[in-house]
């Protein structure tokens, strides 16, 4: 018995055959369904645990962030600590080397005043040493320019040259 009462050859099935392949459909469906059941249950469980561990994974990048901006909070604050410690440092060593030069103008300061002082004294006391000594030393000094003896004890030759 035909399905269709038209004749359209191999494309009008059989009703017993539609019966038979319903049936098989059925015991076949049914067998798989537990299966499909399972393997839903498997990719639910899968995909709650990716996106499980994604979440996971979120908060820890989220974390990692943190203490990333932390880490260079503290950083900068390093670097603006160095940075103050280093100009207080070249403050100091500029102060240092201003007081060791006024230092050291000053000590040049008293060693020449002691110089000039020293220079003074024995300047004096070397006028003092000549003063004695001057009429002798002018006479001698005249006799080389004359060629001469000139002095208190050369010979008068004043009347001799009138």
């Amino acid at each position: 018995m035909d399905l269709i009462p038209v004749k359209i050859g191999p494309l009008n099935p059989q009703v017993q055959d539609l019966a038979v392949g319903v049936v098989l459909f059925a015991v076949c469906f049914l067998c798989l369904v537990p299966l499909l059941r399972r393997i839903n249950r498997v990719l639910e469980a899968r995909e709650q645990a990716t996106d499980g561990a994604m979440g996971k994974a979120e908060r820890l990048r989220a974390l990692a962030e943190e203490k990333r901006a932390e880490i260079e909070a503290e950083l900068a604050d390093a670097r603006h600590d160095a940075a103050r410690t280093r100009q207080r440092a070249e403050a100091e060593g500029a102060a240092l080397i201003a007081e060791a030069r006024a230092e050291g103008i000053r000590e040049r300061d008293e060693l020449l005043v002691q110089a000039a002082a020293r220079i003074d004294s024995d300047l004096a006391a070397a006028r003092a040493g000549l003063q004695e000594y001057l009429p002798e030393l002018a006479a001698d000094l005249a006799s080389r320019v004359l060629g001469e003896p000139v002095g208190p004890d050369a010979p008068t030759r004043a009347a001799d040259a009138w």
